[in-house]
């Protein structure tokens, strides 16, 4: 089965221990020293035993990370944490685009298609 971007995986790559806090970091956006401090102050304050007890759980449960799941660039990593945080607003936004496009070609195509006489001198002398 392919690897897919929603999923929460282990980041074991960035992480300090057992890779718990650095894929929760990865899955919701937030930076990871600040999971981990969280985490950390979680234990502090009362949670002592089950904040220990869902961590070992988690990094027993969950799976690392794939390696084709690398982000190529800070834009495709911002992506998926969109997509997973709020699916609907990412096909809203993949439409949005894909409408804006063929705006865009259709203003293209009727420019083109015009009887603009300099344009067509233009895209002539350009042959």
């Amino acid at each position: 089965m392919a690897a897919r971007h929603t999923k929460f995986y282990l980041d074991k790559r960035n992480g300090k221990w057992l890779g718990v806090c650095a894929g929760l970091a990865d899955y919701t956006g937030l930076d990871a020293t600040l999971v981990r401090v969280g985490m950390v102050i979680l234990t502090i304050v009362g949670g002592f035993p089950w904040t220990l007890i869902a961590y070992g759980v988690t990094a027993w449960a969950a799976n690392d990370k794939p390696g084709e799941l690398a982000y190529d660039s800070v834009e495709d990593r911002k992506f998926w944490q969109g997509v997973r945080a709020k699916p609907g607003n990412s096909i809203r936004d993949v439409r949005s685009s894909f409408r804006d496009i063929d705006r865009r070609l259709s203003d293209l195509e009727v420019h083109y298609t015009s009887s603009n006489r300099r344009l067509a001198d233009e895209i002539d002398s350009l042959r």
